[in-house]
This record gives structure tokens, C-alpha cells and sequence, in this order.
């Protein structure tokens, strides 16, 4: 047995022949090229002794290691993810703001950024600022999306991409991406000049870690080194793929600009502007074009400057192209960081292991966005005015109140992503016409009915969820008729809350209709085939706009029948309403809510015919693109278009009903919110008690007028 202070003595000695043994590796045996090793100090392909790291570039360009040595052409390229070497790369402070820049142009790259953002947010530890190069397009649709987000702790700052076209014009580029595929060479010249660190991310990446390690890397970055790159994970740049292959110049197998950690203020130090330039005006003197947009020209100015680079972990860029040989970076990596589709293909590309990292995607692709408006606690951020306002408003609620449901849903932001799909503005035409309407996942059947009914332009808010959303671009993609009109817009508009906010959805389309008249439908109904047409002559004979304030009434009838062979004229209209095959619509139910239209004259009318507002009146009309929004708290089922036209003749709009015109409503399964309206009195008292605010805010608006207004409070029920 020994003595108790034998093993203190031993471990004693061990620790000193240890730390000797360390001092003996670096004095003698220790590879300076060597930068990283993993936790269980395996030996790597790089040949250094102890430690599979990044190599750094020598000043000749050349990667060695083992591999290297015995021809692998691998070599010096697939590195790993952990560091023993040096110490684990610190983390930035959980409060420090990290700045990240994105081109982004066009409807299709716009949704492909919001995946992208999910996976950041998703993991994210700390504040971030987006710098988004856009054009037009996508600048609307992100600035809408990014404002109704309202995620904490993230800022959004838009550069006008068609101001930076003329820095990168005179390259000629064969990529996909054309013009803005080459932004990212002068992100150094129109980044705020007080930043000096960015990390620039393509749209068609997605993070499965957080950002905060990548900027960690920034750390090991050398005095002269301004770009961190992962090396390109195909054999593109050697020049072997097909005959006659001639790539731009590369070190060895190049890099791939999927990923960057841009150092601003050295960029800006050591010339970044002329000297890109001057490498691609040489280089485009003897070949036609660039083939992969910017990493060619990043690839060059490497190749003549390798000191600037510093090689990232291969794990920060899983590049998932058509010829990839990343599988030597997952298959030995403990986990990856960030996924890259870097095929013109992008989640449909071809590999072994594409239906793993597509599942991945996917995760982010459906996730609810709404559950990432997340807190960072402990940070400090600062609350947009709207965000605040809304947050005591939300303080302010009872939720023992009956109608709480009401009361929230009425404040809920929703997250609108408007043109989700590609689109077309329709040509400026002085009485043209916008349908407008707004549906859900279960009325997506009645859009490829309507197209053929009204060729003119559409402008539609839909209520899904992020995972629905997908659902309706496959469903659209899959249509021949609804995938050949690009002149219908489709506003996302994402789900939160138990009541369907059905005048906040009519808003929205109606906010983004682009002409200078409307037609407020339901997405049920179908006009008649001539419509369109009929509505702008009647606009431009009744000299509607800054000569008469009007709303055009278009009479509603409806079908009980799912199988109906649709009128093509008035007369064949009224053969099938003597039939019984049609009625005027809610004749059963609610016919006060159009008895005002008066059928009985529209028969036999030959010319417009004025009407009078009557309580409960809900028609559905044609107004300027500039009449008065819907009522957005009226939520659910109930009075949400009654208010509207209430709206309108209190702004002294006149009723005209068209003698020519119908729509007529398709049977459907009743929706959830009228049969919690017809089963629950508390539902109908809530509704009740929205109604007498709005009348109290008709009267505060337009005061003795809105009298008579009174009497459409006294009815039991009413409908949507």
C-alpha cells in the first residue's frame, strides 16, 4: 500500500514531463502551417504531426501536408470543425451586434433569403444587423416582411443594387445571376465606412449553428489577411471537367464565395477596389467571361495575393453542387455549420446524400416564423415605436374577458410576404380594374375558376402558415392555368391567432393593388365571363373618378349545386333564376344583406340605377384603388364588409348598380368561424359589442351623419 502523498507526488511529475514534452514539439517538431486540431488530437491529412488543421497559405501558393505529398488532390482542403491546437475560438459577447450582408434580387431569391434568416435566427445568440443589396423588387417585399416580423434584436438596412450596376457592368458574366452575382466585389465601397467587419452570405444558404462561431474566426485572422474563404469543394478550378475546360486562375483548387468574413477596413486600406479591377480587366483579355460571377475574380486576386486569404473550416461551406466533393468534409466532420446549394438546381440537385441535407432545408423552410420573435434577455435592443405601442395595447387586454379572442387578434401583427410568387405589373390603362380578394388553404381550388373568369389583373391575400405557404407554391407550379398568369398577386399573409382576420387580408390585397380601380370580391364567387371587360367601359362612360364618387354595384347570386354549367349572358342568368337553378345570393339566410340591389329592377334595367344604403347592406362593388380600408377589427364572421359600405356612404359615395353585371357564389363546406358564430352567443355578443365601437368611432369621425347609421346595430345577426 502506498504511502497517501505517493500518487500527488506522481501526478506531480507527470504534469512536468507533459508540459516538457509540449515545449520539446514546439521547439522542435512543431508545424507552423498547422492551425487547427480536433478535440481527440486525430492526425489529419495534412500531414502535421499532431493536428488535422486549416493550412495557411504560404507565400508560393502551395497547400502541404501527407496527402499532399503522396498526390491526394485533396489535399490541404477538407478541414475540420473543432480546434485543440489553438484554444477553441472565443465567442464575440452574447450582446455584440454582428453585421451580415446579402445580395438579394427578384421574387424567387426574396424567398429564398427568409429560409435563410429563419436558420440564423434560429440559433442565433446575438444581435444582428442585415445589410440587404436589392433591387426594386425584393426591397418591397422585405421591407413589408422584415417590418411585420418584428423580430427583436435585428436591424435591416437596404442598398439600392441599380446604383451599383454601372461599378460592375463592363464585366461580361455567363452565371445565372447575372449582374448581381458580381455585387459582392464592392460591398467594401458602400458598407457604412464605420463598419469594419461583415460576414456576406449567398440566399442560397442555410446555417445549422449559430453565426457567432463564424465570426469567431475572425480572430485568427493574420495581420495582412482581409477575406476568409472555404476552399471549393469541386474540381471546377483545375480545369478538368469537360475538353477545352478553362477555368479563371485559382490556388489550387480555389475558394467559393458562398461564405465570406469580409475585414472592411483593411479591404479599404490595402486598395480592394483597383485592385479587383486591374485583375479582371487582365484577366478578361484572354477569356470571354466569368463562368461563376465573383469567385472567379475573388479566385484571381487570391491567386496573385495568396497572403490575403485565410482558409475557413470546410464545415462553414458544405457546397452541395452538381459535381460536389463535400462528402469529404461531412463524412468526417463532427457537424456541420452551414449548407450551401450552390447548384443551379438548388434543393433538387442530384447527390448521394441530397435527401439529408434537402430534409434539413426543408425544417427551416416550413418552420413558423412567428416563433422566432424571440427576446435575446440580458441585451439591450431598441423597440421600434409600433413594436411599443402594440406591446402596451397587448398589456392593457383583460384576459378573463369574454371577448379577449377578439380583443387580440384585432391587435395581432401579422407577418405579410407580399408578391410571393413572380409578377408582372399590369400596364398603366386609365380605368382598368383589380379583382380583389383574400382565401385560406381550403379555398385554393376556387383560383384556377377564377383565372378563366377574369383575365384582368388580381390581387390576393392568403392565410397560411409558413408550411401552407410551400404547399401553394407547389399547387401553383403544378397548375397550367395558374403558372401562366403572371398578372395575379399573391400576398402571404402567415397565421397567428384563433379568428381569421378576414378585413386585415382585404387590406393587404387591396394595398397592393397596382390599378386605378377595384373590384371587392370574395374568392367564392365567379364573375361573369364578361365582366372585366363590361366594368372598365361602364368606368369610362359614367366618367367615374374626379368628376363622380361612386361605387358600382355588381348583383350577387348564388348556386346550391355543385354541378352548374355557368350563364354566359343576363338572359341566360335570369332563365336559371326562374328555374330555381339560381338565387339571389342569401336569399334563404340574410336578404337584407342585398335586398337594397333591388332585383326585381335590375331585371328589367337597361342603364345604371341609383340605390339607397340600408342597414346590414353588404354588396360587392367596384371603387378607386384609394377608398377607405376595411374595418380591421372585425375579425371572424360578421359585419367585416357591412362596416365597409357603412364606410363608404358615410365618404358620400354614390350606389350604382350595373344592369349588366353578375357574380355568383359556389357552394362550399361552411367555414369555422360562422359555425362558432351560429353555435356561440358569446361569439355573437362579442360581435355585438364591436359593432357599437364602431359606431362610437363613425360618431367621434363624421358626428350628427353617422345617426342613421344607429339602426344597422339593432339586428340579432348578420353575416360576413
Amino acid at each position: 500500500m502506498l504511502p497517501r502523498g505517493r500518487p500527488r507526488a506522481l501526478g506531480a511529475a507527470a504534469l512536468l514531463l507533459l508540459l516538457l514534452l509540449l515545449i520539446g514539439f514546439f521547439l522542435l517538431g512543431g508545424d507552423p502551417e498547422c492551425e487547427r486540431l480536433e478535440p481527440d488530437g486525430r492526425a489529419g491529412d495534412l500531414g502535421c504531426p499532431r493536428c488535422p488543421l486549416t493550412p495557411r497559405v504560404p507565400s508560393d501558393g502551395r497547400l502541404r501536408g501527407a496527402s499532399a505529398l503522396h498526390g491526394d488532390p485533396l489535399a490541404g482542403h477538407w478541414d475540420h470543425n473543432r480546434s485543440a491546437c489553438d484554444p477553441w475560438p472565443q465567442l464575440p459577447p452574447k450582446c455584440e451586434l454582428l453585421h451580415v450582408a446579402i445580395v438579394c434580387a427578384g421574387h424567387n431569391s426574396s424567398r429564398e433569403v427568409i429560409t435563410l434568416v429563419k436558420s440564423l435566427l434560429f440559433y442565433r445568440k446575438n444581435p444582428l444587423h442585415l445589410h440587404l443589396v436589392t433591387d426594386a423588387v425584393a426591397r418591397n417585399i422585405l421591407e413589408t416582411l422584415f417590418r411585420t416580423w418584428m423580430v427583436p434584436a435585428l436591424g435591416v438596412s437596404f442598398y439600392h443594387a441599380d446604383q451599383l450596376k454601372p461599378q460592375i457592368s463592363w464585366i461580361p458574366n455567363k452565371h445565372y445571376s447575372g449582374l448581381y452575382g458580381l455585387m459582392k466585389l464592392v460591398l467594401p465601397g458602400i458598407l457604412p465606412p464605420g463598419l469594419a467587419r461583415v460576414i456576406v452570405l449567398d440566399t442560397d444558404v442555410t446555417f445549422a449553428s449559430d453565426i457567432a462561431e463564424l465570426w469567431a474566426l475572425f480572430a485568427h485572422f493574420s495581420d495582412k489577411q482581409v477575406i476568409g474563404l472555404v476552399e471549393n469543394q469541386s474540381d471546377w478550378y483545375l480545369g478538368n471537367l469537360w475538353k477545352n475546360h478553362r477555368p479563371w486562375p485559382a490556388l489550387g483548387r480555389g475558394f467559393n464565395t458562398g461564405v465570406i468574413l469580409l475585414w472592411l477596413d483593411r479591404l479599404r486600406q490595402v486598395g480592394w477596389e483597383q485592385m479587383w479591377t486591374l485583375t479582371a480587366q487582365r484577366e478578361l483579355l484572354t477569356l470571354a467571361a466569368t463562368s461563376l460571377a465573383d469567385q472567379d475574380i475573388f479566385n484571381a486576386v487570391i491567386k496573385e495575393h495568396p497572403e490575403l486569404v485565410q482558409p475557413l473550416p470546410c464545415v462553414w461551406n458544405v457546397q452541395l453542387s452538381d459535381h460536389t466533393r463535400a462528402e469529404h468534409c461531412y463524412s468526417e466532420a463532427a457537424d456541420l455549420k452551414v449548407i450551401h446549394w450552390n447548384s443551379p438546381k438548388k434543393v433538387r440537385v442530384k447527390n448521394k446524400h441530397a435527401g439529408f441535407f434537402r430534409n434539413f432545408y426543408l425544417t427551416f423552410l416550413g418552420y413558423d416564423g412567428n416563433l422566432l420573435r424571440r427576446e435575446l434577455f440580458g441585451c439591450p435592443s431598441q423597440t421600434l415605436p409600433e413594436a411599443e405601442q402594440l406591446q402596451r395595447a397587448l398589456a392593457q387586454l383583460d384576459e378573463e374577458d369574454a371577448c379577449f379572442e377578439f380583443r387580440q387578434q384585432q391587435l395581432t401583427v401579422h407577418r405579410v410576404h407580399i408578391t410571393f410568387l413572380p409578377h408582372k405589373p399590369p400596364p398603366l390603362r386609365p380605368h382598368d380594374i383589380t379583382l380583389v380578394a383574400q382565401l385560406s388553404m381550403d379555398r385554393l381550388q376556387m383560383l384556377e375558376a377564377l383565372c378563366r373568369h377574369w383575365p384582368g389583373p388580381m390581387s390576393l391575400a392568403l392565410y397560411l402558415t409558413d408550411a401552407e405557404a410551400q404547399q401553394f407554391l407547389h399547387f401553383v407550379e403544378a397548375s397550367p392555368v395558374l403558372s401562366a398568369r403572371q398578372d395575379v398577386a399573391y400576398h402571404v399573409v402567415y397565421r397567428e391567432g384563433p379568428l381569421y382576420p378576414v378585413n386585415q387580408l382585404r387590406n393587404v390585397a387591396l394595398a397592393q393593388a397596382l390599378t386605378p380601380y377595384v373590384f371587392l370580391s370574395d374568392i367564392d364567387f365567379l364573375p361573369a365571363y364578361s365582366l372585366y371587360d363590361y366594368l372598365r367601359a361602364s368606368i369610362e362612360q359614367l366618367e367615374l373618378g374626379s368628376r363622380r364618387k361612386a361605387a358600382l354595384v355588381v348583383p350577387a347570386f348564388e348556386t346550391l349545386r355543385y354541378r352548374f354549367t355557368f350563364p354566359s349572358s343576363k338572359a341566360e342568368l335570369l332563365a336559371l333564376l326562374d328555374s330555381g337553378s339560381l338565387y339571389t345570393f342569401r336569399y334563404h339566410e340574410w336578404p337584407q344583406g342585398h335586398a337594397p340591389t333591388d332585383y326585381a329592377r335590375w331585371r328589367e334595367a337597361q342603364a345604371p340605377y341609383r340605390v339607397q344604403w340600408a342597414a346590414d347592406y353588404e354588396p360587392y362593388v367596384v371603387v378607386p384603388r384609394d377608398c377607405p380600408r376595411y374595418d380591421p377589427r372585425f375579425v371572424g364572421f360578421g359585419w367585416n364588409k357591412v362596416a365597409h359600405i357603412v364606410e363608404l356612404d358615410a365618404q358620400e359615395f354614390e350606389l350604382l348598380v350595373l344592369p349588366e353585371a353578375f357574380t355568383i357564389h359556389l357552394p362550399h363546406t361552411p367555414s369555422l368561424d360562422i359555425s362558432r358564430f351560429r353555435s356561440s352567443s358569446t361569439y355573437r355578443d362579442c360581435l355585438q359589442a364591436l359593432k357599437e365601437e364602431f359606431h362610437q368611432d363613425l360618431s367621434r369621425r363624421y358626428g350628427a351623419a353617422a345617426l342613421k347609421y344607429l339602426t344597422a346595430l339593432q339586428q340579432p345577426r348578420s353575416p360576413a
